[in-house]
């Protein structure tokens, strides 16, 4: 047997089924007797409900329920704390679930025999609201005087502070000849999935309540699903049929609660799918962060001080903000050796849309602070920016911001030299300043970098679960592997088809994958955090040598689980973040060109140049389209995507004013880099990379505007009012 899958540009899966259509996806899931659901959406940023009246609407025609707040058996859920009700409302056995906190908070559903007899039922639905102050600036909230968003989880709305106290700042400061303090602004985003919010939930033959729903954790969704519904978790059973886009955003529910209450009720199946409107103000969006900094560095090059104060947008409940503000935490130093560092960070609740879990998971807006001091200081020192990276950047043994070395190899120092020579990267020292009168077109190149946990952080078990079947007398005739990572659109299930073939050494088209049912498979663990590769390779890995050991001993078929548990890690020290959070990271440098039009402001990427150190590419085609698609995603974060609040209300709240990029606004070139520096614990040495890529974008296009004008623009996205506002053209 020898089958060299590992390594090949292996054709996607489960391509045809999506390109002809015949994959089902959420929305399109039914079932006979199907009645379809509606969500009453509270449309307020910040009220008490003192009174919901449903008679009108179950009286209406096609009504089978109408269920609110009093209904829900145990009425919290979240990820990572239980601190949003399911429906908001009076007659709830939770306190303060009578509370609305957000415009998306849910304050009843319908179900009926079709959607128009829903949504017409939905519109009779009386609630009497006191509307409370809307609480929308993050450091407004923050004072002592603030009102409590959430009196049950403290004296503050403060819900998260991470320090990181390494070395002495004052020394260091007193050491640095050059010194650079800036304030950083970034902006919500939305993850804009093609596919919406849906679901359809039914009780099998064993009596469960299954949801078929898009995730990004079958289990953990399962665990939520079961707590709110008062039920043990075998009482609940989660299936993902294929997903149209995650990106984060689907590790937080959203409908799967309401439709397995219903399902239970009722007996019946229940199916829902939101309008992109409802997507829109229903679900939680990437943290709108201000960071503050102050850098110093000698006259020859090197850093010796950074204190930062990084403040993050929580919203109105938790979600991922701690684990995304502990990854800011991390990432606030970027990829460099800095003995000296001072850093607090702060997740606050407010009346917002929650933050949310998105590509890069706090590193973006970290790295955007990171990497424009490191170009302002190179430019005040008179040095290359490259070089000035180089000079810096982090090797074997350096300690990190948290005073632990990243573990090796510490890759780096390849990505910034890969992509300074494909992107032909030229010397530059001479300081360029704003003049009165710019040409009408302009450009300018820029460099940025950036690193990133592989796998999850802060003392969490990290582990992984994977079956594998050999069948067949003589000889290898069928492999059925068991997995539950989620296919969210990056190629998993091709990569897991691989790396089972490759370890058995059997062809990938007798590899029959079984995947996302809580009922018959392990625990997987999230696919995000750059993880699935990594996690699912060894777990795959284990399990396809254990089968092939008992193969070899005849035992037919030959059947082996395993659970990969990856190497320990810590949580951060409170008071000085001393800690080794995560047992991998991997490392990208980007450059680029822009043009920019001074007379309509107007910014145009001619090219990017990434280089990512993907360990291993078990999928080369794969790894290049992660990495296209990531700087399209962060282009339109950095140039085009304005999402627009006010008092606590949505103003884009369609794809027709909250724009995406299109394929005239895309860079115009991307050269993808892959960098292979083999992890010793990663399967065939591979590293996580699905958001690596996305890292440096804004901060590399921020780098190549100043290059360009001389204008240093701290906040984004760079649309042409604020560029022309930065260059004094409008106010």
């Amino acid at each position: 047997m020898s089958n060299q899958s590992v390594g090949k540009p292996l054709p996607r899966v489960d391509a045809k089924g999506k390109v002809t259509g015949a994959t089902p996806y959420s929305g399109d899931r039914a079932m006979p007797g199907m009645l379809f659901m509606k969500v009453l959406f509270a449309e307020r940023p910040h009220a008490r409900v003192k009174r919901v009246d449903t008679s009108k609407a179950l009286a209406s025609p096609g009504v089978a329920a109408v269920y609110t707040a009093r209904d829900v058996p145990v009425n919290e859920y979240g990820l990572q704390i239980p601190d949003q009700p399911v429906l908001c409302g009076p007659g709830s056995s939770k306190p303060h679930t009578d509370i609305v906190r957000f415009v998306g908070d849910q304050i009843a559903v319908v179900v009926a025999s079709s959607e128009v007899e829903a949504e017409a039922a939905l519109k009779l639905i009386e609630v009497d609201y006191e509307d409370l102050p809307p609480l929308t600036d993050p450091v407004t909230a923050m004072r002592p005087d603030a009102p409590l968003l959430h009196p049950d989880r403290g004296d503050t709305n403060v819900c998260v502070h991470y320090k990181i106290r390494k070395g002495n700042v004052d020394d260091g400061f007193a050491k640095a000849d050059v010194i650079v303090e800036g304030e950083y602004h970034t902006p919500v985003q939305e993850h804009a999935y093609l596919q919406p919010e849906a679901g359809l939930a039914y009780i099998d033959e064993e009596g469960r309540i299954v949801v078929e729903s898009a995730g990004q954790w079958t289990h953990a969704d399962r665990k939520s699903i079961a707590h709110a519904l008062g039920m043990e978790e075998e009482q609940v059973r989660v299936i993902y049929p294929a997903i149209g886009g995650a990106f984060g955003g689907r590790e937080d529910l959203s409908v799967q609660v309401v439709l397995a209450m219903a399902a239970w009720k009722l007996q019946k199946p229940v199916k829902i799918v939101w309008s992109r409107r409802e997507s829109i103000i229903g679900h939680g969006k990437r943290h709108a962060v201000i960071l503050k900094a102050k850098w110093g560095a000698t006259k020859d090059g090197k850093l010796v001080a950074a204190e930062n104060e990084i403040i993050g947008d929580g919203g109105a409940y938790m979600y991922t903000t701690n684990k995304v503000l502990g990854n800011s935490t991390i990432t606030s130093t970027g990829p460099y050796f800095i003995p000296n560092v001072k850093t607090d960070v702060y997740g606050v609740y407010t009346n917002n849309l929650p933050g949310a879990a998105f590509r890069g998971f706090g590193a973006p807006q970290a790295l955007f602070m990171a990497e424009l001091q490191m170009n302002k200081l190179a430019e005040i020192l008179g040095m290359d920016p490259v070089e000035f990276r180089l000079k810096n950047a982090l090797r074997d043994g350096d300690t990190m911001g948290v005073g632990t070395p990243a573990p090796n190899p510490v890759s780096i120092v390849e990505c910034i030299e890969a992509a300074r020579d494909h992107f032909g990267w030229k010397k530059k020292t001479a300081k360029k300043s704003q003049t009165k009168k710019m040409p009408t077109i302009v450009r300018g190149r820029g460099f940025a970098a950036g690193f990133k946990n592989v796998g999850f952080s802060f003392g969490y078990a990290e582990n992984c679960w994977a079956k594998v079947e050999i069948h067949g007398n003589d000889s290898i005739k069928k492999v059925i592997l068991h997995h539950a990572g989620a296919e969210v659109g990056q190629g998993a299930h091709t990569v897991m088809v691989q790396m089972a073939a490759h370890t058995l050494g059997v062809p990938e088209n007798i590899i029959e994958l079984r995947t996302s049912d809580t009922a018959t498979q392990g625990d997987p663990g999230s696919a995000s955090a750059s993880r699935l590769t990594f996690m699912a390779g060894n777990s795959i890995k284990g399990a396809a040598e254990l089968a092939l050991e008992k193969w070899k001993t005849e035992e037919r078929p030959a059947i082996a689980e395993f659970k990969y548990l990856a190497p320990p890690t810590t949580k951060m020290n409170e008071e000085t973040g001393y800690s080794t959070p995560n047992f991998q990271y991997a490392y990208v440098a980007q450059a680029a060109e822009v043009e920019v039009d001074t007379e309509t402001g107007h910014v145009r990427v001619l090219r990017i140049t990434s280089a990512d150190d993907v360990g291993k590419a078990i999928n080369p085609d794969l790894v290049v389209g992660q990495i296209e698609g990531a700087i399209v995603q962060a282009h339109g974060y950095a140039v085009l995507e304005e999402f627009k609040m006010q008092d606590g209300r949505v103003l884009t709240d369609q794809l027709s004013t909250y724009l995406i990029p299109t394929i005239w606004d895309i860079p115009e070139k991307v050269d993808s880099v892959i960098v292979e520096v083999p992890d010793p614990n990663g399967p065939w040495g591979a590293r996580g990379m699905g958001e690596l890529p996305y890292l440096p974008v804004a901060a590399v296009i921020a780098a190549a505007i100043h290059d360009a004008t001389g204008v240093w623009i701290n906040e984004f996205p760079f649309t042409p009012e604020r560029v022309l506002r930065a260059f004094g053209k409008i106010k």
